[in-house]
């Protein structure tokens, strides 16, 4: 039994109460909690749980292994680097917002039930929803109302399949599921919401990009991990989840190459990352879920520290537009270096954390005899040295200079990147000490000459290829405006859709309200003609046939107001 508070809890305590404290105090105040939780994941074992009953239902409210103790570290410190990130921030809503938000993620990790984990899964939504409307934007309202209407459906899901779990099984144990039951083919499709799917991902390019400089780097920590590691939990070894994968992992290349708005690029960035990890959850061997694992820890860290370059970015110059930016490195020099830190991470370079983490993916994918599988990924890896491994610093701080001159980023910002940079090149330096904490033995070296080779090769031709099709012309141009892929269906396509049958649909309303008034009008002239001529209701009959024919109107006025 765990005699002191469940994990997550110190987080959702700290946010919930930051908003009392006086503004001068509040960001230290923030930044106790998760460096308390820290210490307190620390003293954890596996093994440890913490159960009762509620209502007939047996609750696993904590339950701690190997796993769940691995995302509780990373969103501990993603949690402690958003604060030091956010240190100059005066707002109550939006730090306040963040640390409920990453409180609910850590709580979910170690749920041990899905009537638990159902509870923190929606509080990350609401939290999440929050963070994206303190920008104060109508596109940051309209985005944000977007992402938590798409939430909010992965939450329907997940109730639904736990309650289908619940009546084929009689357990709302979270583990191992399956897809032999409905219930299981639901709450795949829960985790595949937040976990960025094909045709469920627009969310997260959505929502992300429209955030405040601080809120964008909170979002990329929490949402996405906490579905990959739901599905680690609960579909090891889906033989579909490696083509889902896949696609995950390819796609966003291209769409990531045209687009402008920086962040995006790194939204895109990030469905590519995805689906690595969840390519390690399809495979479903020790390696491949250690490769998730820590594919997910070292990806907090670096596209956090891209994410909060480009924060900066946007923080001293109002834009990250690749097309207004270049030449930033001349006034942000300690910016322009982490963010080549975070880039070199992401893009797998030897000793950066990226090479340690997504070799064990491809090599458990190589070891399953997987060929087509594994060039498709060695494809996305160049391709996301690209987007984000060269794109990324190249055009804002290299590119044309465009002559903008500002100040280097606050130091508060400095320090959260330099310390996100630093734990990007310790995890690449000492794998050893990194792989310790993953669900399984590691028996891996990943520093062998045939592996730094081929990785070296696979970036210096990546990078040719770049040069290449840049001074020939040939490389695609930036589009100045909102790029759509699959939302173009509910942004465009529903949009005009709804138009057209709410057009069609008044219309009706007043042909039917012609044909009534025409109606009542024609018999309420019968009706004179009638009582004048003494044919129709005499005696009396003209007092009736008035509240005859006001009841009429009112019938009829009653049946066009609610249609």
């Amino acid at each position: 039994m765990i005699i002191d508070l469940p994990p997550g809890l110190l987080l959702l305590g700290a946010g919930l109460l930051a908003p009392l404290v006086p503004v001068r105090m509040r960001a230290a105040f923030l930044l106790l909690a998760p460096a308390a939780e820290f210490v307190q994941l620390l003293s954890l074992a596996p093994g440890m749980t913490l159960r009762s009953e509620v209502f007939g239902f047996a609750l696993e409210w904590v339950r701690v292994d190997r796993l769940s103790l691995a995302f509780g570290y990373i969103f501990a410190i993603a949690a402690l680097l958003n604060v030091i990130f956010a240190w100059h921030l005066r707002s109550r809503l939006e730090p306040s917002a963040a640390m409920v938000y990453a409180g609910a993620a850590m709580a979910a990790v170690f749920a041990g039930d899905l009537l638990t984990l159902f509870l923190y899964w929606e509080l990350t939504a609401v939290a999440a929803v929050l963070v994206i409307w303190a920008r104060g934007s109508e596109r940051a309202f309209r985005a944000g109302f977007r992402y938590i209407v798409v939430q909010l459906a992965s939450g329907m899901l997940l109730a639904a399949g736990a309650a289908l779990r619940y009546a084929e099984t009689g357990s709302l144990a979270f583990g191992a599921i399956g897809l032999d039951q409905a219930g299981g083919v639901l709450l795949l499709l829960a985790f595949g919401v937040k976990c960025a799917f094909p045709f469920l991902h627009n969310w997260l390019q959505d929502a992300y990009p429209e955030a405040t400089v601080t809120g964008t780097v909170v979002l990329s920590a929490f949402t996405t991990k906490l579905g990959i590691y739901a599905l680690a939990r609960s579909f090891p070894g889906t033989e579909m989840l490696i083509w889902i994968g896949t696609a995950m992992a390819a796609f966003p290349i291209f769409y990531a190459v045209i687009e402008n708005d920086l962040r995006r690029v790194l939204a895109y960035s990030m469905n590519n990352q995805l689906g690595f990890m969840v390519v390690g959850v399809g495979l479903g061997t020790e390696m491949s879920l250690n490769g998730t694992v820590a594919h997910a820890f070292a990806d907090i860290l670096f596209k956090g520290l891209l994410f909060m370059s480009m924060g900066a970015v946007l923080f001293r110059t109002g834009t990250v537009n690749g097309t207004n930016l270049g030449g930033l490195y001349k006034s942000m020099p300690w910016t322009a270096g982490f963010c080549i830190i975070g880039a070199a991470s992401i893009s797998a370079f030897p000793l950066f954390s990226g090479f340690v983490t997504k070799s064990l993916i491809m090599t458990a994918t190589a070891a399953d005899g997987r060929l087509l599988e594994w060039l498709i990924l060695l494809f996305a890896s160049a391709g996301v040295f690209h987007h984000a491994g060269i794109k990324i610093p190249y055009f804002a701080f290299f590119a044309h200079d465009a002559g903008i001159r500002c100040k280097e980023a606050p130091a508060n910002m400095l320090i959260a990147m330099g310390l996100a940079a630093a734990l990007c090149v310790g995890i690449g330096v000492f794998p050893g000490l990194f792989y310790s904490i993953l669900p399984f033995a590691v028996a891996y070296e990943p520093y062998t000459a045939s592996h730094v080779v081929a990785q070296l090769q696979l970036l210096v031709f990546s990078a040719l290829a770049f040069a290449v099709l840049m001074r020939t012309g040939i490389y695609p141009q930036e589009l100045r405006s909102v790029n759509l892929d699959f939302d173009w269906l509910y942004r465009r396509a529903a949009f005009c859709a709804v138009q057209r049958a709410t057009t069609f649909t008044s219309g009706c309303i007043h042909r039917l309200g012609a044909i009534l008034s025409h109606a009542a009008a024609w018999m309420l002239a019968q009706g004179e003609r009638r009582t004048s001529a003494g044919q129709f209701m005499a005696d009396g009959g003209s007092t009736r046939g008035m509240a005859l024919w006001v009841m009429v109107m009112l019938v009829s006025y009653l049946v066009l107001y609610y249609i």
